[in-house]
Parts: C-alpha cells; structure tokens; sequence
C-alpha cells in the first residue's frame, strides 16, 4: 500500500499537467491561467476562514473554561481542502473543493469515521495478539464474564488500608 500510495505521489504532477494542456486546448492558455490562479484564491479564502473559525472557537473555549465544541475533524478537512485549493492543478483542486464544500463534508466525515474505527479495531487486535503471544493476559472485555464494572470501568479488587 505505502508502494501505490508513493507511485500516486510521483505521478500526480504528470497527470496535473496533462490536464491543464488538456483544458487549455479547450479554453486558451490564458483562460486556463485565470482559472488556475482563481482556484488559487478560493484556496486562501478557505484556509483564511477555516484558521478564523478555529481561532474563534478556541478564543471562546478559553474563556469559558470549556472544551472546543467544533468539530476538530471539518475543520482538518477545510484545511487540507484549502491547501488542496491554493495547489495549481486541477485535479488536487477537485479534491480540495469536494473536501471543502459544507454538503459534501458529512459524507467524507462519516467515511473517515469508519475507516479510522476499522483501524483502531485492527490495530488493537494486532497488539492484543502480540500481547497475548508474549505471554500477556487480557482482562475480560465488557459485556463478558467479570473484569468491569457496571460503569464500564475496570474492577480492581484489594481492600483500603488507612493510615492514621
């Protein structure tokens, strides 16, 4: 996988360029110009407001003493949407609008979801078997027989000792 993922890399500035020859034959060279520089703009324009709204959020977050209720994971998402918007291309310039357009970023949020809770999952699967492969024991997990509390924590027996 990280394989593809490097070819990908090496072969997106070839595929970028292929496009803008492709459109400027359509549109003329200084049309497609414009339109690079323009999706350059929309790029800065997004990250502009996706670092005011994340600013915000965390001026008012300290001062009330509370936890940011923003969502962490739209405004990675603007971000990495504006980068995408402010690169020449139009290609990476698709991808940074999908990401940045406010109807989209729901089903991008609920597919990142899941695949980060796949991973999780796998990830702990593997470290519990390389635990277990090393002579670990696993404490029952919750809803099995013992080990947690009705509260989902985990119950440690012993007794309390005072000292006086």
């Amino acid at each position: 996988m990280p394989l593809l993922i490097a070819i990908a890399l090496m072969a997106l500035p070839f595929l970028e360029i292929w496009l803008m020859i492709l459109v400027g034959q359509q549109i003329g060279a200084a049309w497609t110009i414009a339109l690079l520089f323009a999706l350059s703009a929309a790029g800065v324009l997004v990250l502009r407001s996706a670092g005011t709204k994340t600013f915000r959020e965390a001026n008012e977050a300290m001062r009330t003493g509370t936890p940011p209720q923003g969502g962490l994971l739209d405004t990675l998402m603007l971000m990495v949407g504006g980068v995408l918007l402010l690169t020449p291309g139009f290609l990476t310039a698709a991808f940074g609008a999908v990401m940045a357009l406010p109807f989209t970023r729901p089903a991008l949020r609920w597919a990142f979801t899941a695949w980060a809770e796949r991973r999780i999952k796998r990830m702990r699967d593997a470290a519990e078997a390389e635990f277990v492969a090393r002579g670990g024991r696993i404490p029952p997990q919750p809803g099995q027989e013992g080990g947690r509390a009705p509260g989902g924590g985990r119950v440690i027996r012993g007794r309390v000792v005072e000292e006086e």
